[in-house]
């Protein structure tokens, strides 16, 4: 039997590394889990007692809207007035989706078509450049690196591509690499998008992790982006409810009532009660959003000290919850993924090796934040000692 779709999937890289820190455990070594990306925090208690009572009303155990529920795309709204002074209107310009994966590899199936082409980053978060991919379109890899203007390297893509791209993807803070970017880079990208009839998507998925007094901009704060943008945004790290998946597509309208067309065939919405509580995140824990914020900041400078003690020299990222380090020179021939082995071996620290999110991720490795400051510490001294040839 042949498969649709799934033969332009290459073996998950991640899952390599995954399948040896799982056979290390089982032997009995301690593994400091600095490699997925999956948030260790508490969501917010409040939150979680809503979620209860919400669970507990049987009405609450119906099918619900695929768009979300009126009071929660109006406290996306809110929230977006109070954090970036952006007006949207919740009835035509927000709709939630399952998560922002689900809400961005739906949406392309709505913009992109066999014989279109999409601008992806790279390196990058796995869905961005296989969402347009499933959908059937061609696309055209950026690389994305902090000595670089993003803006021009994708101009200069966009204008040598035939067929001309139909979207663009981006997303600052940058997962893997943490690269940010300010409002003004946002500015040249609307009004290039405007001008040549490219659309926007904007994965804002650490609008609310940031540091060093850099404060991530919206897309939607430049004038006119409404036009040719739209925006995913999620509780999954600020207010740390990641597998609670809840995620939002905001601003364009015209692709706002596209995907809400799209999703009435395909879903009927999250978890009502799940809908409920994330009400309460999003009006009443602005201030667990900073806590948590907080708790990423001390684990990365916990980390950064650590490592510059061990020898190993890192640029402190200002945004995203993970660290793009260069693999030392001395080991910088064993590529990315056979680096993580040798963490793995002889460090007892699992870290994503960086040609997982792709060719331009060769090179580096990503540690992600999701351990307390004790185990980070921990993994840093295991590392110096793993590589005292630094």
């Amino acid at each position: 039997m042949e498969f649709r779709r799934i033969e332009h999937l290459p073996p998950y890289v991640f899952g390599l590394v995954n399948d040896r820190k799982l056979a290390a455990r089982r032997a009995g070594d301690d593994i400091v889990d600095l490699g997925f990306g999956n948030p260790d925090i508490p969501s917010p208690p409040r939150v979680v007692e809503k979620l209860i009572e919400a669970a507990r009303n049987p009405r609450n155990h119906r099918y619900s809207a695929s768009r979300g529920l009126p009071n929660l795309r109006k406290a996306v709204a809110d929230r977006y007035m109070r954090r970036f002074g952006v007006e949207l209107d919740p009835e035509t310009e927000v709709i939630n989706t399952i998560g922002a994966k689900e809400g961005l590899a739906h949406l392309m199936w709505t913009l992109v078509q066999p014989g279109d082409a999409a601008i992806v980053p790279d390196p990058s978060y796995p869905i961005h450049i296989y969402a347009p991919v499933l959908a059937g379109a061609d696309i055209r890899k950026a690389p994305v690196t902090p000595e670089e203007d993003y803006f021009e390297v994708v101009e200069d893509i966009f204008r040598n591509s035939w067929p001309r791209p139909r979207v663009m993807i981006v997303s600052f803070p940058h997962n893997p690499t943490t690269v940010c970017v300010d409002l003004a880079f946002f500015q040249r990208l609307v009004d290039f998008a405007r001008e040549n009839e490219v659309f926007l998507v904007h994965d804002f998925a650490y609008a609310d992790v940031s540091f060093d007094g850099y404060v991530p901009p919206s897309i939607l704060q430049v004038p006119g982006a409404k036009e040719v943008a739209v925006e995913l945004y999620t509780l999954t790290k600020g207010h740390s409810m990641a597998g609670w998946r809840v995620g939002f597509v905001v601003g364009n309208a015209e692709a706002v009532a596209a995907l809400g067309k799209l999703k009435s065939y395909l879903d009927y919405g999250t978890f009502q009660p799940i809908q409920i509580a994330s009400i309460i995140a999003l009006n009443e824990e602005d201030e667990y959003v900073t806590e948590v914020n907080e708790i990423y900041r001390r684990r990365r400078d916990t980390l950064m000290e650590g490592l510059d003690r061990a020898g190993w020299k890192v640029e402190p990222p200002k945004g995203t919850m993970f660290v793009w380090a260069p693999i030392p020179d001395p080991y910088a021939h064993m590529g990315s993924l056979e680096f993580s082995f040798h963490l793995l071996e002889h460090a007892k620290v699992a870290v994503s090796p960086g040609i997982g999110f792709g060719d331009a991720g060769e090179g580096f490795v990503r540690f992600a934040l999701v351990e307390n400051e004790h185990r980070i510490g921990q993994a840093t001294r295991n590392i110096r000692r793993a590589l005292s040839d630094l």
